[in-house]
This record gives C-alpha cells, sequence and structure tokens, in this order.
C-alpha cells in the first residue's frame, strides 16, 4: 500500500492515515492469534464442537453492547480517543483469552474482544474514509487488506506456535504485548479533531429521523447481517474443516485461517484498482460468483490440498464486500444511521451463525464444510442483491 504518496493529504492527514493502516493491522492481528487455536482451546476445556459455536454465539451477543455503545461513546470523546482506549482493551482481551481457565471466562474474554473491536473498528473506518476520500487515489480497500495482512501474519505465528507446543498463554500474553507497543505508534498520529471528518453535508444529514432514516437503518443492519457471515464464518471454522472433516494435525488445521486471509490481502489490496476500471457493482458481482466458487471447492471436496487452495479462492471473493460497505456508510446521507446499522446487523449474525454453523455440525450430523457452504452461499447472494440498492444513493462527498 503506497501511503508514502500523499496525494493531495496534507502532512496531519498523511500521518494520520498511516497511523490508521497500522490499526488496521493490529486488529487483524488480534482475531488471528486465537482463531487458528479455537480446536486447541476446545480440546483444552472438553467441551464439543457445537459446545464451541454456543461460546463463539453468547460471547458474541455480549459484544453487541459494542454496536449500542459506539455511536454515543465516538460522539462524546471523538474518534481517537474511542480508538486509543478501546484499542488497548481489545489487547489486554486477547491476553486474558490466553489465561482462560474454563468456559465462563474464555467467554468473557471474548465478549472483551467483542466489544472493544466493534469501537475501534467503527471508529478507524471513520478516519479512513474520510482520508481516502481526500486522496486522487482512493485507499479503503487497501486499508482492509491490512487488517488481512495482520491476520496472514497472525494466522502464521498462531499456526507454528500449535505446531510447536507453544502454550498458549505464553503465545496469546506475548502478541498482546507487541501488538500493544504498536499501538503507541498509533495514537500519536491519528487525527485529534473530527471537525469535518465526514464533511459538512454528511454531518448535517446523519441524523435525519423519519422513514429515510429507518430504511437506510434497516437495509444496513440487512448488509452488515449477511456480509460478515462469508468472511468470520470461514475464517472461524476454516481449521475446523481440517482438523475434523480431513483429520490433520493441529499445525495443518491453523494454515486454513492463513490460506484464507491470503486470499483477503490478494483482493484487498488489488481491489482499489479494480474498481476505478470496473465499478464498485460490477466488482462486487464477480465477488460474489467467486466467493461462491471458492465455498464449493474448499468445503466440500475433501481433500488437504484442494481444500486450502479452495480457501484462498473464497478469501478473494469475499475481500471486497466489507471495504466497499463501509465506505457507502461512510459517504451515506445518513452515515451515523447507516454505520450504526451495519455493526448491529454484523453482530447480531455473528450471534446467530456460530450457533447454526456449531448445530450442523454437532448435533445435525453434518460435515464442518457443509455447514459452513449451507450457511455461507446464501449470506454472499443477499449482499449481491442488497448493495445494488445503497449503491445507486448519490455520495455527498
Amino acid at each position: 500500500m503506497k501511503l508514502s504518496d500523499r496525494q493531495g493529504l496534507t502532512e496531519v492527514e498523511h500521518r494520520a492515515l498511516k497511523s490508521v493502516g497500522v490499526q488496521f493491522f493490529v486488529n487483524g492481528a488480534v482475531v488471528a492469534s486465537y482463531i487458528p487455536r479455537l480446536p486447541e482451546i476446545r480440546d483444552d476445556l472438553g467441551v464439543s464442537i457445537s459446545a464451541i459455536g454456543v461460546i463463539l454465539a453468547v460471547a458474541t451477543g455480549m459484544g453487541m453492547i459494542g454496536s449500542a455503545l459506539q455511536a454515543p461513546v465516538i460522539t462524546a470523546v471523538g474518534t481517537r480517543r474511542a480508538m486509543t482506549f478501546a484499542s488497548l482493551t481489545l489487547v489486554a482481551g486477547l491476553a486474558f483469552v490466553g489465561v482462560a481457565p474454563n468456559v465462563w471466562t474464555l467467554i468473557l474474554a471474548l465478549a472483551i474482544v467483542a466489544v472493544s473491536d466493534v469501537i475501534t473498528d467503527v471508529a478507524m473506518n471513520m478516519q479512513g474514509s474520510a482520508l481516502s476520500a481526500k486522496r486522487t487515489v482512493p485507499v479503503v480497500n487497501r486499508l482492509h487488506g491490512l487488517w488481512s495482512v495482520g491476520t496472514v501474519i497472525g494466522g502464521i505465528i498462531a499456526a507454528i506456535s500449535a505446531a510447536l507446543s507453544v502454550p498458549l498463554a505464553v503465545h496469546l500474553i506475548a502478541a498482546a504485548a507487541v501488538l500493544g507497543i504498536v499501538l503507541v505508534y498509533v495514537a500519536q498520529g491519528l487525527l485529534h479533531t473530527d471537525e469535518n471528518l465526514l464533511g459538512d453535508d454528511v454531518a448535517s444529514r446523519s441524523t435525519d429521523g423519519g422513514p429515510a432514516a429507518r430504511r437506510v437503518v434497516v437495509t444496513f443492519v440487512l448488509l452488515g447481517g449477511a456480509a460478515i457471515v462469508p468472511e468470520m464464518i470461514t475464517s472461524d471454522w476454516a481449521a475446523f474443516r481440517l482438523a475434523d472433516d480431513l483429520a490433520t494435525s493441529n499445525g495443518t488445521a491453523g494454515l486454513g485461517f492463513v490460506f484464507f486471509t491470503i486470499g483477503m490481502v490478494i483482493g484487498r489490496f488489488s481491489a482499489d484498482s479494480v474498481v476505478l476500471r470496473l465499478g464498485a457493482s460490477r466488482v462486487l458481482r464477480f465477488a460474489t460468483a467467486i466467493a461462491a466458487v471458492g465455498t464449493v471447492i474448499a468445503m466440500l471436496i475433501p481433500v488437504v490440498p484442494v481444500t486450502l487452495a479452495g480457501l484462498v479462492i473464497t478469501g478473494l471473493g469475499i475481500s471486497v464486500m466489507f471495504p466497499q460497505l463501509y465506505d457507502l456508510a461512510v459517504r451515506s446521507r445518513r452515515s451515523k444511521s447507516a454505520l450504526g446499522g451495519l455493526t448491529a446487523g454484523s453482530r447480531a449474525s455473528l450471534l446467530m451463525a456460530p450457533l447454526v454453523v456449531g448445530g450442523l455440525a454437532g448435533n445435525g450430523g453434518l460435515q464442518v464444510g457443509v455447514a459452513v457452504a449451507v450457511v455461507t452461499i446464501p449470506a454472499s447472494l443477499l449482499v449481491l442483491a442488497l448493495s445494488r440498492r445503497v449503491a445507486k444513493e448519490p455520495a455527498p462527498r
């Protein structure tokens, strides 16, 4: 990502964009540090795969508090302070996951991660989209690409740690300490004020009420709920696909997450230029088809190398969904309503989807791959159908 090229940004804005990019990386690394080791966590706690689905769902349900808090918190203290405090809490939660001795403390630790992640996520996307819009060439997808780079690096370290039998507590505490140090750089460079962050026109319209605002909220709730399913369910359950369906070792199972995120990185670092040439709507249609094909390959063909290749293809297709939706929400004439709906919808799906996948794979008797495919493919198609509606709204910039 060419952050060295200012392309119309002031020195302060240019430094802020670098900080936002690093924040995206940190958020991705936090998620990737524990997800590849979920099969190991399950075994250590002595619970079933369906129980893991319940744990993830309950933690996410508690994390939905963050969706309710993000708007008043960011309004009260601004994106910089909200992002700084929430990101520090996020890495502290990661360390807590590493030392959780039982199911209930694990749920609490994951809830802390979830709440902090929501607030950080919205704040960094607000600064990132606003700064991207001031550049000659936008970088929204590449900012999200840095999140994926964080997941690749974090996932590789997690897979290596599992393969070398590094204790989970040692791994996650060390990861949290390193990421906490990185956050010092982030906090020093963020925009200190949100004045005109979204532009006067957007800010003046963002609190509009009435039927139009409610339609925006409902549409973005559905979009957020649908878009998060293929991205996070595939990443969360890729390790179980390999470990349970294909009987691989913990080290190999962790590579499922890594290969998926490699596809995400490739897609996100190339998407901005492709969108400029082909248009967001066309790229999204192509990406949805690619994601569906990749899901079929990864989840339904029982050969380890083929599954890993399919995960790369799936990540490539899914990569453009959330960056485009966040950008559409920030540029919406009712941006706060849109962002609130997008985050609330995504967290609601994260509450329900693990229960569905875990239930299908556990009590339902389906293979993990089949359960993932049954849930993710329809969600991708719903994103395609709904995104055309919001893409037609003129951007007020």
